[in-house]
């Protein structure tokens, strides 16, 4: 194939992602060395237009980044001022009480915001400290070195391939930009970081990641029902022995509310459709009645990344640093990534600043991995580390006492009485065949409180242009039908909440077909796929979600 020749930039370091890991590693670089060259690269359509989280803000790492956030103008506002937790039967539930959780899982002090507007008003921090962000740019390729061991940077703003991949008449190859340490911040199962940890063996020592595929709504509800900075979550119905997982309803300001639901990947019946299960959720008492009167105005859905302390590969390696929940920094039990991410962001930063202050470029910063594995990131996930395993293993009953217990001796002791339990297989290898499973009659949406995928995905305000190729790729595209659908009754159908991809026909004329335009980027079809057929790229620059406050 013939090598395609690009203008190149030079920078200190460039960062891939504008999320809230990318823009604090941006702002300390800038904090630590005015002088330093930083860039941003974001393939949302503007900063915060591809975010997506509950979201729960734990203000630590901001503090650390930023002190004097709260004077700076930042959209956090709304304080947490009540915690609930409930298990849910079909027409009731039951409140945990706050007391015999240990208290790190308290959200007092915490705040309910859009991570989406904070990573905006952080952009803002980050270009008044000389930082340059171009948002629409999607990092396509990695820059490598001749021996293959080394990452030198990216190619970013690539556009105008036809339909069947070649270039079109408008092609722009795009650009090489090049750093003396390049920071992935993609977030969960990025696509370069993906071929970079595959390339370097960076997970070999490592347990294999896990994920949750989570979905959110944001309604504004009647103002007698609103209560600004109350927190609930909730586990068990709809879902039961089905999946695990769980809800968040959060009372943000502006009589809104930001509900959500996570369903754990590691799913074994293919009939199950994560979807569904969100919108039956929502005929639920307590949230039906919530909701009762108001109007949903967004839509969005994102993987999480939930393997926790054990499935954190190495971070760093020559020329580049994988930063946030590309590394897979989410504390699953709190539900909480963003603080880490920020964390993470910071501890590269530092690490590039003090190696480039010495001359160096291109190699390891083993300094960044210490310190990510060592500090404040370290100190949060090892003390829950045992709890989504033990949920995967046991059941939601067993795991709530049992994980309950090794996170209070972690918390009293340093020390978690499970010791580390390993995840065992990945998410897709956990999918068992269809005839082992019933499948399941989900309810027609009522189109008041739930309804289907595509209206839904209306609201996420998702755009592509039809004319480029499909970022969703087969590697087989004889898989699909031949061994998916009859093996797993093709659960792509299911699991994908957008829509994408359809089984049409039947017999000989039976065929498979994805509708990338709908795609809302949340990765499930790259993690689920029971043969790991899917392979999600990234699309030409700006496509995708344009979320306005999630």
């Amino acid at each position: 194939m013939t090598r395609i020749e690009r203008p190149a930039m030079d920078y200190d370091v460039v960062i891939v992602g504008a999320g809230p890991a990318g823009l604090s590693a941006a702002i300390r670089l800038k904090q630590v060395n005015p002088d330093l060259s930083v860039v941003v690269l974001e393939k949302g359509s503007e900063v915060g237009a591809h975010i997506l989280s509950g979201a729960v803000l734990d203000p630590s790492a901001l503090d650390a980044l930023l002190p004097d956030w709260r004077g700076m103008g930042a959209p956090i506002r709304t304080a947490v001022t009540e915690d609930r937790f409930h298990v849910l039967g079909e027409a009731g539930s039951i409140r945990i009480p706050n007391a015999v959780m240990p208290p790190f899982m308290s959200n007092h002090g915490c705040f309910i915001v859009s991570m989406g507007n904070v990573c905006r008003w952080m952009a803002g921090v980050a270009e008044g400290l000389g930082v340059e962000i171009f948002p629409g740019m999607s990092c396509s390729e990695v820059v490598w070195s001749d021996d293959g061991g080394t990452v030198l940077g990216v190619v970013a703003g690539e556009f105008g391939r036809a339909q069947d991949g070649t270039p079109g008449p408008s092609y722009d190859p795009g650009m090489e930009l090049r750093g003396k340490y390049v920071f992935l911040a993609e977030g969960a199962r990025g696509s370069l970081t993906k071929q970079v940890i595959a390339r370097l063996a960076l997970d070999s020592a490592s347990e294999p990641q896990k994920y949750g595929l989570g979905m959110k709504e944001i309604w504004e509800i009647d103002p007698a029902k609103h209560r600004p900075g109350r927190v609930e979550h909730s586990m068990g119905w709809p879902l039961g022995g089905n999946a695990g997982g769980g809800s968040f309803l959060y009372h943000a300001e502006g009589n809104q509310v930001y509900l959500g639901f996570v369903v754990h990947l590691n799913y074994r019946n293919p009939h199950l459709a994560p979807y569904q299960e969100f919108q039956r959720w929502k005929h639920h008492p307590m949230v039906a009645d919530l909701l009762k009167g108001g109007k949903r105005i967004s839509y969005g859905a994102r993987a999480i990344t939930e393997g926790g302390w054990q499935s954190i590969p190495q971070v760093a390696a020559p020329g580049v640093a994988i930063l946030g929940c590309s590394a897979g920094l989410v504390n699953v039990p709190r539900i909480k990534g963003n603080h880490n991410a920020m964390w993470s962001g910071m501890q590269a930063a530092e690490a590039a600043a003090e190696a480039i202050a010495a001359g160096r470029a291109g190699d390891r910063l083993d300094a960044y991995d210490r310190a990510l594995k060592s500090g404040p990131v370290a100190k949060d996930l090892k003390r829950v580390r045992n709890v989504k395993p033990l949920w995967s293993d046991w059941g939601l009953a067993a795991s709530l006492v049992a994980g309950g217990f090794d996170m209070w001796v972690a918390h009293l002791t340093g020390l978690n009485p499970f010791g580390t339990r390993a995840h065992a297989k990945t998410d897709a290898a956990a999918t068992e065949r269809a005839f082992r499973h019933q499948p399941i009659a989900y309810p027609k949406p009522d189109g008041v409180l739930s309804f289907d995928r595509l209206t839904n995905v209306a609201y996420s305000f998702t755009n592509h242009d039809e004319d480029q190729p499909a970022h969703l790729r087969l590697t087989d595209a004889d898989v699909p039908i031949r061994v998916n659908l009859p093996d797993y009754a093709e659960p792509a159908q299911r699991y994908c909440p957008a829509g994408v991809y359809e089984v049409l026909g039947t017999g000989d004329d039976t065929r498979f077909q994805i509708n990338f335009q709908n795609c809302v980027h949340c990765k499930t079809c790259d993690i689920k796929d029971p043969s790991q057929n899917v392979v999600w790229t990234t699309p030409q620059g700006g496509g995708g979600p344009n979320y306005p406050n999630m």
